[in-house]
C-alpha cells in the first residue's frame, strides 16, 4: 500500500507540474502596458510556489514509503513538535507571501490609487444585468446627469443609464454597448454598476476591477496593441451571468476620433 501511495502523490505532482510549465491553460497574450509586469509576477509566484509544491509532495510521498506497514525503522518514538522547524517555516512563508504581496503592489497601485494621466481618455462603464454599456463625455469633457427614474434599458442606450437628456452637458454624450478606444493612449475608466456586483474583466489587458452599485471607481490602463479583445464578467451576478460579455476595440487614434465623431453626429 505504502508503494501504491508513492506513485499516486509522485504521478499527481509530476502532471500538476507539467500542466503549469508547459502553460497548457496559460494566459491569453497581453495588451496592454501593465501586462509584462503582472505576467512577470504571474510567473515567478508559480515558480516559488511550484518549488515548495514540489518539495513538500515529493517529502510526503517518500515519508509514506518510509514508514509504511511493515517497514523496519526500529523503535518508535513519540514527538511533541519541533519549535525551531515550526518557528521557521511560519517565518519563511510569511516573508514569501508578503514579499510577493509587496512586489505586485507597485503596478496595482499605480492602476488603481495614482491618478490617470492629463488626455487620458474618459470612458464611463456601467453593470447591469446583463450588459454593459460605455458613456464618453463628448466635447465638452463633461458626463451628463443621470437619473435612476429614468432608465429603461428597452428604450436604447441612454435610456439604460437614465440619462437626463435636459442636462446640457449630456446633449454630446455618447453611449454605446461596445467600447472603442485608441491604441497607446491612457484610458481613464469610471466603473458603475445599476444591480449588483460586476466586474469588469479583460484577460488580454490583466486587468479586473469589481463595479459595486452606488461607488464611482475610477481606474486607468494603457493598451498597447490594435485588436478585438473580450470583456468578462468576473463575477457571478445572476441567472444570465454566463451571456454578459462584451468586446473592446482597440484603433488607432484617427480611427477612434473617427469613430466618435460619428457616434455624435448620430445624435444630432
Amino acid at each position: 500500500m505504502g508503494l501504491v501511495l508513492l506513485a499516486i502523490i509522485w504521478l499527481i505532482t509530476f502532471f500538476s507540474t507539467y500542466f503549469f510549465a508547459a502553460k497548457t491553460w496559460w494566459l491569453p497574450h497581453g495588451a496592454a502596458k501593465a501586462a509584462s509586469f503582472i505576467d512577470h509576477q504571474f510567473a515567478l509566484t508559480y515558480i516559488l510556489m511550484g518549488i515548495v509544491f514540489v518539495a513538500a509532495q515529493g517529502a510526503l510521498g517518500w515519508l509514506v514509503w518510509k514508514y509504511r506497514d511493515g517497514a523496519s525503522n526500529g523503535p518508535v518514538d513519540y514527538s511533541h513538535g519541533n519549535t525551531t522547524m515550526e518557528l521557521m517555516w511560519t517565518t519563511l512563508t510569511a516573508v514569501l507571501f508578503i514579499g510577493l504581496n509587496l512586489m505586485g503592489s507597485h503596478v496595482w497601485a499605480s492602476e488603481r490609487f495614482a491618478p490617470a494621466a492629463a488626455g487620458a481618455v474618459p470612458v464611463e462603464v456601467t453593470g447591469m444585468q446583463f450588459a454593459w454599456y460605455f458613456r464618453y463625455p463628448g466635447a465638452d469633457a463633461k458626463y451628463g446627469r443621470t437619473d435612476p427614474k429614468l432608465m429603461d434599458p428597452s428604450a436604447g442606450n441612454e435610456a439604460a443609464l437614465g440619462l437626463d437628456t435636459a442636462d446640457a452637458a449630456g446633449k454630446d454624450d455618447v453611449i454605446t454597448g461596445t467600447m472603442y478606444i485608441p491604441v497607446n493612449r491612457e484610458v481613464d475608466l469610471t466603473l458603475r454598476a445599476v444591480d449588483v456586483i460586476h466586474s469588469f474583466f479583460v484577460p488580454s489587458f490583466r486587468f479586473k476591477q469589481d463595479a459595486v452599485p452606488g461607488l464611482a471607481i475610477h481606474m486607468h490602463f494603457t493598451p498597447t496593441e490594435i485588436g478585438d479583445y473580450e470583456i468578462a464578467c468576473a463575477e457571478l451576478c445572476g441567472l444570465g451571468h454566463y451571456k454578459m460579455h462584451g468586446m473592446v476595440h482597440v484603433v488607432s487614434q484617427e480611427d477612434f476620433d473617427k469613430w466618435l465623431a460619428a457616434r455624435e453626429a448620430e445624435k444630432q
